[in-house]
């Protein structure tokens, strides 16, 4: 059985926008990427709401994935492809990240994924929509994070190609709900589920 972690925010852990609510195992992309790839497969959900990738959260260290990520690999042997879906937090207004950091954040997060696997898939922040100005989230991203949002999924194809990673970007087919600008609805998750279980099924893990 090979084992795939997937390691992000709200939209790997499942968040609806509908009701605040987390999605089922019917419904979120991992659950649908386990019964899509089949019994030959693991697909083991390490999302977390509000998680950031690059900068420390105040929440603490489960919400911070500089201090979090090398703890959960710590304790994780027998990793066969680990997914990187994080990014998107780091865009809240509070931050105020600069795109070097972004870069260097997801430098670090590759190389320490390396040390337990050579499979790694990296998957760019959703480009937020203009709604998230008006709805639940509009004290946390601004109009400058939407910016970003838009800018960054080229700084993650660099450093795909850079590191031999798979650059999977989901803003090509998938758009964020309307009711907050920011998280994915059913149908999302299930063309997320559906496409990446055909690269995988395609490129084979090493």
């Amino acid at each position: 059985m090979k084992k795939i972690v997937c390691y992000g925010d709200s939209n790997t852990f499942g968040f609806n926008a509908k009701d605040g609510s987390i999605f089922d195992d019917n419904t979120r992309w991992t659950s649908l990427l386990q019964n899509n790839l089949g019994a030959e497969y693991e697909v083991v959900n390490e999302g977390m709401y509000d998680r950031t990738g690059f900068v420390d959260n105040p929440r603490g260290d489960l919400f911070s994935g500089p201090k979090h990520f090398p703890e959960l690999l710590a304790k994780t042997d027998n990793i066969d492809l680990l997914i990187l879906a994080i990014g998107t937090n780091d865009l809240q207004s509070q931050y105020n990240i600069s795109f070097e950091i972004i870069e260097n954040g997801l430098k670090n997060l590759i190389s320490l994924a390396k040390t337990k696997t050579k499979n790694i898939t990296i998957i760019p922040p959703v480009i937020l929509d203009e709604r998230i100005l008006k709805g639940a989230f509009n004290t946390q991203f601004d109009e400058t994070g939407v910016e970003k949002s838009k800018k960054v999924g080229q700084i993650y194809r660099q450093i795909a190609d850079e590191n031999d990673c798979e650059n999977f970007d989901i803003n090509e087919f998938a758009t964020p709900s309307d009711y907050d600008g920011l998280h994915y609805d059913e149908n999302s998750h299930r063309l997320i589920a559906e496409k990446l279980a055909e690269v995988i099924k395609k490129e084979s893990l090493r």
